[in-house]
């Protein structure tokens, strides 16, 4: 029996459909990789699958044994409990165990003979429990796990003390410590820098239980996957293999469905040339009418337009001055120093990566650089005279604003028709142009962003992991972008595949931390 089943399952918002008549199944042991354009429905397909809002039409049937995990950010993590004992809670039901086997323990010292064996029958068979669910080796778990995502040193902090990175990466580790059968992984990489991502591909190719992936790190999910699911034009497509090995049968398929739509093309142009011809003839008006059945009855191939494919060209203002900006004795941070002093310096020209681990100052130090924040010590001298910044922040929207409006209020001098076609051109469709923002998925409001930044002259560009929600051409289509972007650029990023070839410098945080 397959673990979760879902059959000709419709949903839809409004007058939007989401999934068409689409099924789906999970067999034990699978590693599945659900793959698709921004806003496509893959996060909504979680939030099917989870209960969290129900189809308009169809079914989804879980195995009633099974467990599962979903990294949900809406979760509470309690203020008051240091990331330890937030960890620890992952074993509750063992440690409630522990609690029993301990209340045991304190009757036997008043029982009689008989109470005694009965309390002694009780404890060995919850001492047999904890033994095998490796009870007394919790702290050993916890400690790997902590370290293998990056969590290991603010084990001891608070949740309020946690930036928002560091946050999805403690209930990432929860989930990976309650271990359940099936794991709901959606970009679980976003905030893990190299190391981690390393460790965590390590841990999902040996993972004994079924997951589903969504990722837009094509390289992450290619090595522990072994199914994919696409998802394209409101239907779901099941392939065997990996991620490399879908995209061969993927434009198989498109080519073969080609071939078949070509030659069903002229078979309907023949019949349909026939009936026209014929249909007034006494003569002949049987066959057309029999040629007219036919066409009708015909299962005909529909060929769906192509997604948009965002075409991202900065516009550069103007040559800047040699030096950009130096520091002097610079110490970042807020309540306190998150780095040693700093004396660096950018050039002309110069692109460069600020990578480090997740809460490290990688985004209060590129703040720092533009002056928006200021420094605990020393100074920033950011020749601002002869710069053009152009800034992308990586916080998604939450507002009823309508796209078109939000980019026309950007740039007033531009008629509507001229703000539609710089929203197409960042691969958003019409729908999307008419759309609220807050409707919007979080790779198609990270289009958005990158519209305002890519239509502002500029002559050096601060960047803040402009990557995270991208869909792969999207990505594909912003490294050539920044590779061919002709000033200058800082870019904070975890993703190494996206920035090697891009940057010429690469600043790493780890190397100045406190």
């Amino acid at each position: 029996m397959s673990i979760l089943s879902v059959e000709n399952m419709t949903q839809g918002f409004g007058d939007k459909i989401i999934f068409n008549n689409v099924s789906f199944k999970l067999e034990k042991g699978e590693h599945i990789g659900l793959v698709g354009a921004n806003g496509e429905g893959k996060t909504t397909f979680f939030k099917l699958i989870t209960n969290d809002i129900l189809p308009d039409d169809g079914t989804i049937e879980w195995n009633n044994k099974v467990t599962v995990g979903y990294m949900d950010q809406n979760v509470d993590i309690n203020n008051y409990v240091t990331v330890r004992e937030f960890l620890k809670s992952a074993f509750e039901d063992l440690y409630k165990i522990e609690e029993n086997l301990n209340k045991l323990y304190c009757e036997m010292g008043s029982a009689d003979e008989v109470e005694f064996q009965k309390i002694t029958d009780k404890v060995s068979n919850l001492q047999g429990l904890l033994e095998d669910s490796d009870f007394y080796s919790i702290d050993s778990k916890i400690d790997a796990i902590s370290y293998g995502i990056g969590i290991d040193e603010f084990m001891d902090n608070k949740s309020d003390e946690l930036s928002g990175g560091q946050r999805s990466k403690v209930l990432l580790a929860k989930m990976l410590l309650e271990k359940p059968d099936i794991l709901l992984l959606d970009e679980p990489t976003n905030h893990l820098d190299e190391e981690n991502i390393d460790w965590l591909k390590s841990y999902l190719k040996s993972y004994q239980k079924s997951f589903i992936l969504i990722s837009h790190d094509t390289e992450f999910m290619n090595e522990v996957i072994n199914v994919v699911y696409h998802l394209e034009h409101k239907k779901l497509t099941r392939y065997n293999g990996d991620y490399n090995k879908f995209l061969k049968l993927y434009e198989l398929h498109r080519e073969q469905l080609m071939r078949d739509y070509t030659k069903q093309q002229k078979e309907i142009n023949k019949l349909e040339d026939y009936i026209r011809k014929n249909k007034v003839r006494a003569a002949t008006a049987a066959q057309a009418k029999a040629r007219e059945k036919k066409l009708m009855k015909m299962d005909k191939i529909e060929i769906n337009k192509q997604k948009p494919k965002p075409h991202f060209n900065f516009k550069f203002s103007k040559p800047s001055w040699s030096v950009i900006l130096k520091t002097k004795n610079l110490v970042i941070g807020y309540d306190k120093a998150l780095t040693k002093p700093l004396d660096l310096k950018m050039s002309k020209n110069e692109k460069i990566a600020i990578i480090g681990a997740n809460g490290i100052g990688k985004t209060t130090l590129l703040k720092s650089l533009m002056k928006i924040i200021n420094p605990i010590e020393g100074k920033v001298m950011l020749d601002e005279q002869h710069l053009d910044i152009g800034y992308y922040e990586q916080e998604n929207y939450y507002t009823d604003n309508v796209v078109i409006n939000e980019i026309s209020n950007e740039f007033p001098k531009n008629t509507k028709t001229e703000v539609r076609r710089m929203l197409a051109r960042c691969g958003l469709t019409n729908e999307h142009i008419n759309s609220k923002l807050c409707e919007l998925s979080g790779g198609e409001q990270a289009k958005v962003r990158l519209c305002k930044v890519i239509n502002k002259p500029s002559n050096i560009l601060f960047l803040d992991e402009p990557t995270n929600h991208l869909d792969v051409d999207a990505k594909d289509e912003l490294k050539r972008a920044l590779i061919n972007y002709e000033g200058s650029v800082v870019l904070v990023s975890h993703d190494r595949d996206f920035y090697k070839d891009i940057v010429t410098k690469v600043w790493n945080c780890e190397n100045w931390k406190v």
